[in-house]
């Protein structure tokens, strides 16, 4: 059996951050979890962040992520470098730079070595273009097939970022356009044109990188990378945690055209509904149509970067942001919280 015959997609239920545990699931599976405290684990996992950040010098703190999921193409090299991608934006995210990875694998018995192979040669070439390493990792047997990273990196003890620092006045900044878990559930189906398909494996497998790089030079309050809960799961996430409101201007969001359609059109992901259980509650959509609120809750694999920016840095920070990421957008205002909503649309 050679490379071309294999079909990964096929022998997945879901694909990629689709198949992440839904946000409202995790945080009762969480519940009443003891959480040991450490002066010098500055976030952890009862913050709802994307990575753990732990301090081991007054210059230095270590960041940790996880992130692996089912095959999201078929082509492995391919899928080695989107689940490469995803896991490495979490220390992006938070402001940091990776520096170590260890593999994360399942693969069922059969699986000619040549995929595998592939597989991690992908992951492998993207962790070296973000200038960090590869050391090691664990692999199983599975039926379904699985593979990401855990990865280190490094950030200053007081430049983190977390989703919990936005202000009243903060600008919101977003860095990929939306569409993905649309695009890729409905290219199960050989529903999506491949010209479209191969625009989303570009921005799949584009490191958010180039984005920490400009953000990091500017007054960045808070970051979260918008992945699996889409962007009002991670925009809900980042409102609660800051204690503001978010006021999203759905007009200057960069949604894929062609995902717009298939949702208008209902053609969803399972995870779509799960963020939208999970947020729902805490969103006004004003008169936003149905189908443009159904791409804010889109679950995104290798999704952009959501920033929210001091206002006196806003338009500096967009202006570099244009030659630097895939979609420069920018999304709306921070507000203090009235009570309420979280959320409005407008």
């Amino acid at each position: 059996m050679s490379e071309n015959q294999v079909k990964l997609t096929k022998l997945a239920k879901c694909a990629g951050c689709g198949a992440k545990v839904g946000a409202g699931v995790l945080s009762q599976l969480l519940d009443g979890i003891r959480v040991h405290q450490d002066p010098k684990l500055l976030v952890g996992f009862d913050k709802s962040d994307d990575a753990s950040v732990y301090q081991v010098s007054d210059d230095l703190a270590l960041v940790q992520t996880v992130d692996f999921f089912p095959p999201i193409a078929d082509d492995p090299y391919l899928f080695g470098q989107i689940a490469a991608t995803n896991a490495l934006s979490d220390v992006y995210a938070m402001g940091g730079e990776p520096k170590l990875c260890l593999n994360i694998m399942a693969v069922p018995a059969d699986m000619p070595k040549d995929v595998v192979h592939e597989l991690l040669r992908g992951g492998y070439d993207k962790v070296y273009e973000a200038g960090a390493l590869i050391t090691g990792g664990h692999s199983i047997l599975d039926e379904e097939p699985k593979y990401g990273l855990a990865v280190t990196g490094f950030v200053h003890p007081k430049k983190v970022l977390t989703n919990s620092g936005a202000r009243p006045g903060d600008v919101l900044f977003l860095t990929k356009p939306l569409g993905i878990g649309i695009l890729t559930t409905a290219a199960k189906a050989e529903l999506v044109s491949p010209e479209t398909m191969g625009e989303a494996y570009r921005l799949m497998t584009t490191l958010n990188r180039t984005a920490r790089d400009v953000m990091v030079k500017y007054r960045v309050h808070a970051c979260t990378d918008v992945t699996g809960f889409g962007l009002l799961g991670h925009g809900l996430e980042l409102a609660q945690g800051s204690d503001t409101e978010l006021r999203i201007d759905v007009g200057g969001i960069s949604l894929i055209p062609e995902a717009l359609e298939l949702a208008a059109m209902g053609i969803l992901p399972e995870g779509m509904y799960r963020n939208r259980a999970f947020a729902q509650e805490s969103v006004d959509p004003g008169d936003t149509e149905l189908a443009r609120q159904d791409m804010l809750y889109d679950p995104q694999t290798s999704g952009g970067l959501l920033m929210a920016v001091h206002p006196e840095d806003a338009d500096a920070l967009f202006a570099e942001l244009k030659a630097a990421v895939p979609a420069a957008q920018r999304i709306g205002t921070v507000e203090e919280y009235r009570g309420g909503k979280r959320i409005f649309l407008r």
